[in-house]
């Protein structure tokens, strides 16, 4: 079926990083006393609907720049084995683009009643940013991708904006100390990308795509890869110990081993052997997300 093969440029194993964003932020805004399901749900199709297109938009990019090849140490693609065409991607490029822009309408209307005001506008904003990002990755001429700048969006949008605009929208409040456990998905969202980036550093190299792994080496990337994982875990850490909201805050500590073992892994193994990693580490942040948002309900 022709759909199995777009599920398969949907890429649904980096799914969770779009959820562990708004899932956070919606557990701190029902800690806060702001329970909005309504909320929730748009928050959760609109960060879906970016990250497909974000995905779609990479898979095109990389192809029509030749860095999705035979070579390339990652799953073949739905192009590369002929089941799909670059127009089928790029009509689906459309289709999530349009969905993007409905369910965030539809989500900032839910939240303000309007569109008109300041908080609207500026949720909006965010959103439209958010789409040129997802496109821009690899899409297109000056892509952002391709010159290193992939690591500084994932944590803005994956982290920041995810994590800190659910919370906002909510309950129309900011708290800068939110700043650190968006971080931490921020963080650990981006070590996504990273493990992705340093299975594929040999053809990323040859194919002039300026990754992080690429500019720093194979020794140091993996020194990042650490300051990432175990920085996510100190500043949720510290955040916990400032909010000083109950041992239930802590549950997200639970993930120590399952980090601990992630990072063996990347530390002892390149190349193709570092693919299983990918869907590791996207499933341990989305239970970090979870763990940490529950605790913080737990102890409200």
């Amino acid at each position: 079926m022709i759909l199995k093969h777009y599920i398969d440029s949907f890429r649904l194993r980096t799914l969770p990083l779009s959820v562990a964003g708004i899932m956070l932020g919606s557990f701190y805004a029902t800690a806060a006393g702001c329970y909005r399901p309504v909320v929730f749900v748009l928050a959760l199709l609109t960060t879906l609907s970016l990250q497909i297109l974000s995905n779609i938009s990479n898979e095109v990019g990389d192809l029509e720049k030749g860095t999705d090849n035979e070579q390339r140490l990652g799953p073949i693609r739905s192009v590369q084995r002929g089941d799909l065409t670059v127009q089928n991607l790029k009509n689906a490029m459309m289709l999530f683009i349009i969905l993007s822009v409905l369910s965030g309408i539809c989500l900032v209307w839910s939240a303000f009643g309007t569109l008109i005001s300041v908080p609207s506008v500026t949720m909006l904003v965010m959103g439209a940013l958010a789409i040129v990002a997802s496109i821009k990755y690899t899409f297109g001429k000056k892509a952002y991708g391709y010159v290193g700048l992939g690591d500084f969006f994932v944590f803005v949008f994956f982290g920041l904006v995810s994590t800190m605009g659910v919370y906002f929208i909510a309950t129309g409040e900011l708290p800068l100390l939110l700043i650190l456990p968006a971080s931490a998905i921020g963080m650990l969202s981006t070590g996504v990308l990273n493990v992705n980036n340093m299975r594929d550093i040999e053809n990323d190299t040859e194919f002039k795509k300026r990754t992080m792994a690429v500019r720093m080496g194979a020794k140091k990337i993996k020194m990042y890869h650490l300051f990432l994982v175990i920085g996510a875990l100190v500043l949720t850490t510290v955040y916990t110990v400032i909010q000083n909201s109950g041992m239930y805050s802590y549950l997200f500590l639970l993930t120590i081993p399952v980090f601990a073992l992630h990072l063996s892994k990347v530390m002892k193994n390149n190349g193709r052997a570092l693919d299983s990693q990918l869907k590791v580490l996207s499933l341990c942040t989305l239970l970090f997300s979870f763990l940490a948002g529950l605790g913080s309900l737990l102890n409200s």
